[in-house]
């Protein structure tokens, strides 16, 4: 009899699989909606960038403009030098994440794999660095560029990323201390240098780290808006984030112009983040936070 009752208490397999699914649909929906939320900005953006000027204002809204104005991209691209903005951001962040991923592996190896006098207290110094507000430093570093002459050109944007990243140093510092020390022992025996052990070693071990902080450098040079505002004056001189305030004036804004320069700015990252997701999540999720 009791066998009989602890059997009748236990859940039937069809209610079981219905009570997952049940579950399981109710997470789907709950994950669609919050993506509906963070793209309808997106859709909003393209939605007026296809919009004529004359029909932006219009009550009701035109929610999906018909027949779409694609003109208003060649208009935008027309209408400034968009094409050196273009130019500039390209070489702007091609050389900053070839530089800052260069440089803050080279200093976390130094940092992970390496014993010498004072590390622990310069990583911390290096870390301190994190917690100083970009704008603390932003008039010293513009007056040291404008004594070398460097104000509406690109070096100053271009030279600090030779001297890394606090945040991407931690990153990949906490990625080589997951490695093994055993392999760098096994290569050190062979005669292997440091040179050798980083580069035939640690990094092929390390390409999601790499790729996570590549696509992070990525991201942060092509959206900064306020080192090239500062630093840049002329107008075929701008980035693409800055150029954008081209179609904003004490007049009016052309909102239509000024969504299709976002959705220029924009694609790019996107492709950036597709091509690069797979090793992106997994240096997120292998990145450890050992020592």
């Amino acid at each position: 009899m009791a066998a009989t009752t602890a059997d009748a208490r236990r859940p039937r397999p069809l209610a079981l699989r219905a009570f997952r699914w049940s579950r399981r649909i109710l997470l789907y929906l709950i994950v669609v909606g919050g993506s509906f939320v963070y793209m309808y900005p997106v859709f909003f953006m393209l939605r007026t960038s296809l919009t004529k000027e004359s029909d932006l204002y219009v009550v009701p809204p035109i929610i999906v403009p018909l027949p779409p104005v694609w003109e208003n991209y060649a208009i935008m691209w027309q209408n400034g030098p968009t094409w050196s903005w273009m130019k500039n951001s390209f070489i702007v962040v091609g050389f900053s994440v070839v530089a800052e991923t260069i440089t803050s592996v080279s200093v976390a190896y130094g940092f992970a794999r390496t014993r010498f006098a004072a590390r622990d207290k310069l990583f911390i110094g290096v870390l301190a660095t994190m917690m100083l507000p970009g704008a603390v430093t932003l008039i010293p570093r513009w007056l040291i560029f404008h004594r070398l002459d460097m104000i509406d050109t690109l070096w100053p944007l271009l030279i600090p990323r030779l001297f890394g990243t606090p945040f991407y140093i931690f990153i990949m510092r906490q990625f080589f201390l997951t490695l093994p020390r055993e392999l760098d022992d096994a290569a050190r025996i062979d005669g292997a240098s440091h040179l050798q052990i980083l580069r035939k070693v640690v990094l092929p071990l390390s390409i999601p780290a790499i790729a996570t902080i590549a696509v992070f450098s990525f991201m942060n040079r092509w959206n900064d808006f306020l080192e090239p505002l500062i630093y840049l004056l002329r107008t075929e001189n701008l980035t693409l984030a800055v150029g954008l305030r081209f179609f904003v004036s004490r007049f009016g804004t052309e909102y239509h112009l000024l969504m299709a320069g976002a959705m220029l700015l924009i694609v790019p990252m996107i492709i950036a983040f597709f091509l690069a997701q797979k090793q992106f999540i997994r240096g997120i999720a292998l990145t450890g936070i050992k020592g």
